[in-house]
């Protein structure tokens, strides 16, 4: 198990926390289908105070620590997400699905939108799991390159499968192994984040775009081309299109795939690297096909006849974000039945109808369909057997490289 050191951001990954909130996933809300954000200097000198306190390591037991469970007596969770993540009613003040798992358990779910960026958030939280202290929550949401941090440290704790019958048996297979968290030991996801292509049909006129060489290559696209400022997804897409696995690439892959895309800067191929920026480029045709967040295709889509998207033969990109119980949650067999619960395909469906992203539960669609027909055909949010074959995840970074390649990443993009 990972040894816990203080968190030291050298200059690349600051700009890269900081593009993230400027303009990345962490710079929207969830209902508009990207990450909300608080203010990027905060966050970071936040970060850089907490690094300085040298805070040793804890629980370095295989399987987090564990608390005394008050579940059968405290009938409640303590569920911290991300802003703007779960369905709404109309008054935009109940959540459907939380109070149906009252009415059938009993359980009190105190739910609390208090994540608004990864980084930020494991700056709230690292005092207390480092000094091996309850957080006060039994269940977080965060991303799998998050959550495999704290799964390294031993900050989390194992599942029990015996509270988690509908969670084993519904899990799509594309999210059953991840090399992080190999088998879903520690972590469920929440939901899926896919990165494809989108394009503009009006802006292309007739040009053909299948694949990420289209973009990088095709000369009548110059300048109209852009790409994310997310290293994981930009990179993870380039190295499928040479046919590297994002799973097992080595350095020298990474470094080819750096060099392809400043090949394509310096001719003028690519326009920019972009956040969620993209989008209104996008509609407007001023981007002809880009890099894109599957979240806001649903949205542009259906805001625009022009826009749509291809899945390239290669395959695509997606990430996580993850379910975990915190070390010393005094609550943790009712937040393993709150994971359950969110793996009824029932209850899967009432979040995919109101956040679409890509549900991890198999089963959905026919629920999906009595909500809304169009989402539950849409396999951005409901991947088909073939799109779920395409999809690759971006492998775990040591420090040692995540330093390296966020250096690399960031001399490209100009951050």
């Amino acid at each position: 198990m990972e040894q816990y050191e203080p968190d030291r951001l050298t200059p690349a990954q600051a700009a890269a926390m900081r593009r993230s909130l400027r303009n990345g996933r962490a710079a929207m809300t969830r209902r508009s289908l990207l990450r909300a954000s608080a203010g990027g200097a905060l966050t970071v000198g936040g970060l850089g105070a907490l690094s300085g306190c040298g805070i040793p390591a804890a629980g370095q037991t295989q399987g987090g620590t564990s608390a005394q469970d008050h579940s059968a007596e405290e009938k409640v969770v303590n569920f911290s997400n991300w802003t703007e993540y779960i369905d709404v009613d109309d008054s935009g003040k109940r959540h459907p699905t939380l109070e149906a798992f009252r009415r059938r358990t009993g359980v009190t779910v105190k739910y609390t939108e208090d994540i608004n960026d990864n980084n930020e958030f494991f700056g709230k939280i690292k005092p207390q799991l480092a000094a091996g202290q309850a957080t006060g929550r039994d269940l977080i949401v965060l991303t799998d390159w998050l959550a495999a941090r704290l799964i390294r440290l031993g900050w989390v704790q194992k599942l029990d499968p015996s509270n988690l019958p509908h969670a084993y048996t519904n899990l799509s297979p594309q999210f059953r192994d991840p090399d992080w968290d190999p088998g879903r030991a520690y972590s469920y996801p929440w939901q899926g984040i896919p990165t494809v292509i989108a394009y503009n049909k009006k802006a292309l006129d007739g040009i053909e775009v299948k694949s990420v060489s289209d973009l990088l290559d095709n000369s009548k696209l110059k300048g109209r081309v852009s790409f994310l400022s997310e290293m994981r997804d930009s990179i993870g897409m380039t190295l499928l299109d040479m046919g590297k696995d994002p799973v097992k690439f080595t350095d020298d892959d990474f470094d080819a795939v750096i060099a392809r895309l400043q090949k394509a800067v310096d001719k003028g191929q690519i326009r920019r690297f972009t956040g969620n920026d993209y989008t209104s480029d996008l509609t407007k045709g001023d981007i002809a096909a880009c890099v894109a967040w599957a979240g806001d295709v649903v949205q542009l889509k259906a805001d625009s006849p022009d826009v749509d998207f291809v899945i390239p033969d290669s395959g695509y990109m997606t990430s996580t974000d993850n379910m975990l119980v915190p070390n010393k949650a005094r609550h943790k067999t009712n937040a393993e039945r709150l994971i359950d619960f969110f793996y009824e395909p029932e209850q899967a469906a009432a979040l995919a109808a109101y956040i679409n992203y890509a549900t991890p539960v198999d089963g959905v669609q026919p629920y999906l369909a009595k909500i809304d027909k169009d989402a539950a055909n849409n396999p951005l949010i409901v991947p088909d057997k073939a799109m779920q074959a395409k999809s690759h995840s971006f492998r775990s970074l040591s420090q040692k490289e995540e330093t390296a390649y966020e250096e690399k990443f960031a001399k490209l993009t100009g951050a």
